[in-house]
């Protein structure tokens, strides 16, 4: 008889069931079936709506995909590890910024050969070598601009315009050349050497660093005034990269001034010490300075001053000129003289020295 699972007549010849060993090849095991990429559906799953016979299974690639992962997670850290240590290790960092220099400054007396010549302010300048200079600001002029291998035109000019600020505030305002005043440039120098420009300005000494006459150009007002207020101006400035990251500006100028004793006023009569209007002298200052600009400097309009070289007279050797500066007047000689003849409006390289002798060339002729 034949079995529950077995048709009445026995397993049809040809069909599986009949002959096992014959199948027993193409036999699927569990691990080939859990590997199939499509699976069957179970009845329940096949009721639903729109349900497919079968379905994907994840393939052996997606399997792996954890193991893939893990390996590529490695790999980023020991590129970024590499990455870390050639930034630590790398020889070309960026290079830190500059510690600001302090001022080294340098001012020497001219002291005239004979007696300081005296007149009007206008025949002062016409008998001169101011006469072909300029009146003010528009003495000082920017040379062409062009950019630098790490600045541009802009940043290049933006240099020139701060120092040139700079020679108008010291050199030119009314303010602080009779009046005390140093706001004016103040502002334009950079914060860190605030401190030596203040101690300059209330405790001056001749130590090459806190020289009040090395940052500004500043008289006595108990004892002199500016004759005019038209200051005649000649001279150049030059720039230069100084690396990556700093700009240098160089400048000499020649500034004429015509002073007279505080209190003379223009036009007065003549008083009781015999002084008149045309008691005024002509006052000459040269003034070199070197100054530097990082790109902080350039947008915070602020320089960095590192070397300021004056020349003035006639001041006679003897004279301190830490504080203000000390010009002789209108008649008056000096007690010493330097040892050689100066001449301030030479625009060759200018010589150090204690003091000079104001050469004849650079005073009003008679």
């Amino acid at each position: 008889m034949a079995g529950r699972g077995d048709p009445p007549e026995g397993t049809p010849e040809g069909l599986p069931g009949g002959n096992d060993d014959e199948y027993r090849s193409v036999v699927f095991d569990e691990s080939f079936v859990r590997a199939a990429r499509l699976q069957e559906f179970s009845a329940q799953e096949r009721m639903g709506d729109h349900a497919r016979a079968v379905r994907s299974r994840p393939g052996w690639g997606l399997r792996k995909g954890p193991r893939h992962f893990l390996v590529l997670v490695l790999l980023i850290a020991m590129a970024f590890g590499a990455a870390l240590y050639m930034g630590v290790r790398h020889p070309y960092r960026p290079p830190e910024p500059q510690p600001v220099q302090a001022l080294r400054s340098t001012v020497v007396p001219l002291a005239p050969e004979g007696t300081v010549a005296a007149g009007d302010p206008a025949g002062l300048y016409a008998r001169s070598p101011a006469a072909d200079f300029r009146a003010g600001a528009a003495g000082i002029t920017l040379p062409a601009v062009r950019h630098t291998r790490n600045f541009s035109d802009d940043q290049v000019m933006t240099a020139l315009t701060i120092a040139k600020d700079y020679l108008v505030g010291s050199s030119l305002d009314p303010a602080v050349l009779t009046e005390g005043a140093v706001r004016p440039v103040r502002v334009l120098l950079d914060p860190d050497q605030l401190n030596q420009f203040d101690r300059s300005m209330n405790d001056p000494e001749d130590d090459g660093r806190h020289a009040a006459t090395g940052w500004l150009v500043r008289f006595d007002p108990d004892r002199v005034a500016l004759a005019s207020p038209e200051v005649r101006v000649r001279g150049a400035l030059a720039f230069a990269e100084a690396g990556p990251d700093a700009l240098e500006v160089t400048t000499d100028h020649t500034f004429a001034y015509t002073v007279r004793p505080a209190g003379a006023g223009e036009g007065a009569a003549a008083g009781a010490d015999g002084r008149t209007a045309d008691d005024a002298s002509l006052f000459t200052v040269r003034r070199q300075l070197h100054f530097r600009f990082d790109r902080d400097d350039l947008r915070a309009h602020r320089a960095e001053l590192l070397l300021s070289y004056t020349q003035a007279g006639p001041m006679s050797c003897a004279a301190d000129a830490a504080a203000v500066m000390q010009p002789l007047l209108a008649g008056q000689r000096a007690t010493g003289k330097g040892p050689a003849g100066t001449d301030p409006y030479d625009s060759g390289r200018a010589a150090a020295a204690v003091c000079g002798t104001l050469s004849s060339a650079g005073q009003p002729s008679r």
